[in-house]
């Protein structure tokens, strides 16, 4: 029976590739998925492209491509990266360059763009679309004059299509984090758009590899103390069978773990519902799956089913939230917490005082609360140390600036053995706001374009 390996490559913007490039080594894989977009990546890039139009996808692309170009080349692997962000069109021109340089004649660099709806906002609402807040339901007027930007979640099928036209790498921008993992198994199988049960399965094989080393022990709860060799961890490998039954393992030669609990721990990450995880491409119900230990470091999944995937996809919008202002300032013993916290009364009294308005005071004490908010208890011991974390929420840089000037007075003017100041420049804040949009207004605006990398030829960046 034909089977398709699929390894991890990155699970989030700056993860290491140094696994990934092991598995290319040496994993015997078909396909490298790289998933490098969050809510909090896609504010990064929109301030790196604010500074430069030519900017807006990951950095480390570089480095990624230049560490398993070779291997694409030599070994017929094919790579799927989101990478792309905000300016997928750009990531495409790096890669093809990198290729060029490297000597890589005839590579094939796919590009898949219209998750950026941005320009397109005010259309939805005239078809109807009301674009409200998902969490909140606020109406979208109270921040679209500061949005900064807005991308749908676009699913598999567009890679799928770069893969049928021979894509050796596919860039796109906002995609589901399963949709690089999943495009392979549709593409190489030939699944249906209405195959739910096997869809599912390759979505859920998306986000068990989706985390790179998450499934591997590392960020493990378990027994992680005896986890060997984590500074050598080795990424997930899946392989697939067509009834969409598949395997987690790993290179024997790397360390980590893989075992039932494991890959348990990140089937719940970000699960919300494990009856209904929705994607563009299919709507997964996990509550019959099976968790087997086949081998060691080797666990077969089975069980995984398939509803008609939603009539909408979700857009996440980024808007101007005003500026913070932050400084810490540590506290010793004795009586660390109580002097960290009559500092915090002193900035607080001094800011009424002075009438500054912020929209937002938050205070944590590292050591005691600031990793546990609320739920945390209050220290049966006095602490060695505790720092005092505050920061502001104003409309303007020079409104949080001026907060940090409250703190340095404190070294001799506030509770005693005050050191390790340390303020950080004001920053601007991008707010997030999610809403539904019915797919048909976005998906025919989904475009897959190419470019062939010649050597000694400059390529359209």
């Amino acid at each position: 029976m034909k089977k398709v390996r699929i390894g991890a490559a990155q699970g989030f913007y700056g993860d290491t590739i140094e696994p990934a490039v092991a598995t290319a080594k040496e994993g015997n894989v078909d396909y490298l998925c790289f998933d490098c977009l969050a809510e909090l990546t896609m504010s990064i890039l929109v301030k790196d492209k604010k500074k430069d139009e030519k900017a807006g996808y990951t950095k480390d692309l570089s480095l990624s491509m230049i560490a398993l170009l070779p291997y694409v080349k030599k070994k017929g692997i094919r790579i799927l990266t989101n990478a792309g962000g905000l300016n997928p069109y750009a990531a495409q021109q790096e890669v093809v360059r990198i290729a060029s340089e490297m000597g890589l004649e005839g590579l094939k660099i796919a590009v898949v763009t219209g998750d950026d709806v941005a320009g397109r906002l005010g259309e939805f609402k005239e078809n109807g679309v009301s674009l409200e807040d998902m969490e909140t339901q606020r109406d979208l007027s109270e921040v679209e004059d500061r949005i900064m930007f807005a991308n749908a979640y676009i699913g598999a099928m567009p890679l799928v299509e770069a893969l049928k036209e021979g894509a050796d790498v596919i860039i796109t921008g906002r995609t589901t984090d399963t949709a690089q993992f999943l495009a392979p198994l549709i593409y190489e199988f030939g699944w249906k758009s209405d195959d739910w049960n096997s869809l599912a399965s390759g979505v859920f094989m998306g986000h068990l590899l989706e985390c790179s080393g998450q499934s591997t022990g590392g960020n493990f709860s378990g027994n992680w103390k005896d986890i060997e060799g984590l500074d050598n961890i080795g990424y997930p490998i899946a392989e697939v069978s067509k009834d969409g039954e598949f395997t987690v393992s790993k290179l024997e030669t790397r360390g980590g773990l893989v075992t039932s609990e494991t890959v348990k721990e990140q089937m719940l990450y970000e699960i919300h519902d494990p009856s209904s995880y929705i994607t563009p491409d299919v709507v997964v119900d996990l509550t019959e799956v099976r968790l087997e230990e086949t081998g060691p470091d080797v666990v077969k999944v089975t069980g995984v089913k398939g509803k008609p995937k939603p009539d909408s996809l979700k857009v996440v919008m980024g808007y101007e939230n005003g500026c913070m202002g932050q400084v810490m300032v540590g506290f010793s013993w004795p009586d660390a917490l109580l002097k960290a916290k009559k500092a915090d009364e002193i900035i607080r009294n001094q800011i009424r005082k002075n009438g500054w308005e912020y929209e937002e005071i938050r205070t944590d004490y590292v050591g005691y609360n600031s990793l546990h908010g609320p739920l945390a208890s209050e220290p049966g011991e006095d602490l060695n140390e505790v720092y005092l974390r505050m920061a502001v929420r104003a409309d303007t840089k020079r409104d949080a600036a001026k907060f940090a000037r409250l703190f340095p007075p404190l070294a001799l003017n506030g509770p005693p053995s005050m050191g390790s100041f340390t303020g950080s420049p004001p920053r601007d804040l991008v707010g997030m706001w999610s809403s539904l949009v019915p797919r048909e207004l976005i998906e025919p605006f989904v475009t897959v374009g190419f470019e062939e990398v010649k050597t000694g030829v400059e390529s359209n960046a």
